[in-house]
């Protein structure tokens, strides 16, 4: 590990100003520490955030939920609100790391969490856009069954490896950021990015921007959603596939439909096309089968992982069958 220069801020506005292209906040830290300790991060600086007071998890006036930037993932999980509006939420962030981590990681470090593609987070292998631009793109012909069939480029197949946010895809997240210009909000579908020719940009976050909260809009989805999570063991792993599906459902029928992948893609998938294809549409599992369908038409698998476009269609008919409380 390299040395770093430490500094504690006591206020959003004072990590703001320590922000730069070289400097790294540490809040739970359980990504950022690995990736120091392999050589892949190398920080000049590290703004400890932890005494900022960014973790109250509030209701909004329109109906949604504030979630605060330092609220710690297992807070956030088991919050009353959060379980009674947003049950996909809960269920998303149980389902990801082990309860001691879940006790430490925060939910705006969540949402940067890096690939745990075995090329970038070992420094030992040369070949890695995302960690060295221009290097190439080692998984594209090496071992890739954990990787990208959906949004990849010849630069970079990694996947992005968070439950929570591909639960916050589907709920139609804002990310609110506060940088030197002062404070904007980021669509959920805006902030993180697919890899193109820039695979070493994660997301739209600028080098002088601080996530301080993450909002929830008024949910119809609370009575008929799941989060489903295929994965190689059955604790602790991250997600070959997962779905979370939500309906919101009137006599028996689709008024509106939402599903997001993760372990599909660079960022949380959302599969707008399958979405729009099942509004207006009875609770079948044949019209879940067309949505599944639908959601993996342009699936570009790799020589290993293949198998994920047949598991993610699967995947998504048991999440909305179960979403939808169909026998």
């Amino acid at each position: 590990m390299n040395p770093f220069q430490y500094q504690r801020a006591a206020d959003a506005a004072g990590a703001v100003q320590a922000l730069s292209p070289h400097a790294k906040v540490l809040a739970g830290g359980t990504n950022l520490i690995d990736l120091m300790k392999n050589g892949v991060e190398r920080p000049e600086k590290l703004i400890d955030i932890n005494k900022i007071a960014l973790a109250s998890i509030e209701p909004l006036a329109n109906g949604g939920l504030r979630l605060g930037a330092l609220a710690r993932n297992s807070d956030t999980a088991n919050h009353p609100l959060v379980r009674e509006r947003y049950p996909l939420l809960s269920r998303a962030i149980l389902s990801g790391a082990s309860p001691q981590l879940r006790n430490l990681a925060t939910n705006g470090g969540n949402l940067l969490q890096r690939t745990r593609c075995p090329y970038f987070m070992y420094s030992e292998f040369p070949s890695c856009n995302k960690r060295a631009p221009g290097s190439g793109c080692a998984a594209i012909h090496g071992t890739n069954r954990m990787h990208a069939i959906l949004g990849a480029s010849e630069s970079c197949v990694a996947v992005h490896p968070s439950d929570m946010c591909v639960a916050l895809a589907a709920l139609d997240a804002t990310v609110r950021v506060r940088g030197r210009a002062g404070e904007r909000a980021i669509p959920f579908s805006e902030f993180h990015r697919l890899p193109d020719d820039t695979p070493q940009l994660d997301t739209n976050l600028k080098p002088d921007e601080l996530i301080v909260a993450i909002d929830l809009p008024r949910s119809p989805y609370a009575a008929h959603s799941d989060y489903l999570k295929i994965r190689d063991r059955a604790s602790y792993d991250f997600a070959l596939i997962s779905v979370a599906a939500a309906l919101e459902v009137d006599n028996g029928r689709i008024r509106s439909a939402r599903i997001a992948l993760g372990g599909v893609a660079h960022k949380p998938w959302r599969a707008e096309s399958a979405e729009r294809a099942l509004a207006g549409q009875n609770l079948s599992r044949e019209n879940f089968q067309a949505a599944a369908n639908e959601a993996l038409s342009g699936a570009k698998p790799l020589r290993e992982n293949g198998f994920k476009v047949e598991m993610a269609k699967r995947a998504i008919v048991r999440a909305l069958t179960s979403a939808g409380g169909i026998a």
